[in-house]
């Protein structure tokens, strides 16, 4: 099995991760989805904050992954917003340059190409900058696609904390919590997904190495 390859997106990119964002993200209106046009913004924008997860098969690379990033400042005692607000509807008006947190606008792995330590390499790249930047962490407001099965027996709340805890398994925050993050809190009303009554999990990766 080849090895993941990360790097930065480019403009060659950006078609096939506009066919990827609807498959990925089914729920999601055309307004939250990322267009190839969405994407060319956000290289112009943060060339180093995007990234590509790429497979050689055939003697072709295959994109099977990739994840949108920005800078942000983030008031942990206001957490509440939008998905669309954080990202500028899509076209990452809200980065700021000096922003002391990496905010993770999305990361998707391809279907057919889960569970093959994609998602992980995506994000030992955020990792790697936020570290190469001297940033505080990373913030994000995870999906919870698992919680369509639980939401007549418990409330999301409850539902965070258990998988937290590791008592349940969601398709992403478990993931996420496996590569270092931890959830601090609910966003309501944050993205447009049914299973999970439009909420998301406010998580959190510290970076160690910070230094004021």
């Amino acid at each position: 099995m080849s090895a993941v390859t990360v790097t930065n997106t480019t403009e060659e990119h950006v078609e096939q991760l506009e066919a990827l964002q609807r498959l990925i993200f089914p729920t999601l209106t055309d307004e939250e989805l990322f267009t190839a046009e969405k994407y060319r913004r956000h290289i112009a924008t943060f060339p180093e904050g995007q990234f590509v997860a790429l497979l050689e098969e055939d003697g072709q690379q295959v994109i099977v992954g990739s994840t949108t990033t920005l800078r942000r400042h983030f008031d942990f005692d206001h957490i509440q917003h939008t998905f669309m607000e954080a990202i500028g509807h899509g076209w990452l008006t809200t980065h700021e340059p000096d922003g002391e947190w990496l905010y993770g606008a999305d990361l998707m792995v391809h279907p057919d190409y889960r569970r093959r330590g994609v998602g992980s390499a995506l994000y030992r790249a955020r990792m790697e900058l936020v570290k190469k930047l001297n940033l505080r962490g990373e913030i994000a407001g995870g999906m919870l696609p698992g919680y369509e099965r639980y939401h007549d027996q418990m409330s999301i709340e409850t539902y965070v904390d258990l998988v937290a805890q590791g008592e349940l398994t969601d398709p992403t925050l478990s993931m996420q919590i496996h590569n270092g993050f931890r959830p601090r809190g609910i966003l309501y009303n944050h993205i447009t997904d049914p299973r999970s009554h439009d909420c998301a999990a406010l998580i959190v990766r510290e970076n160690p190495d910070y230094r004021p």
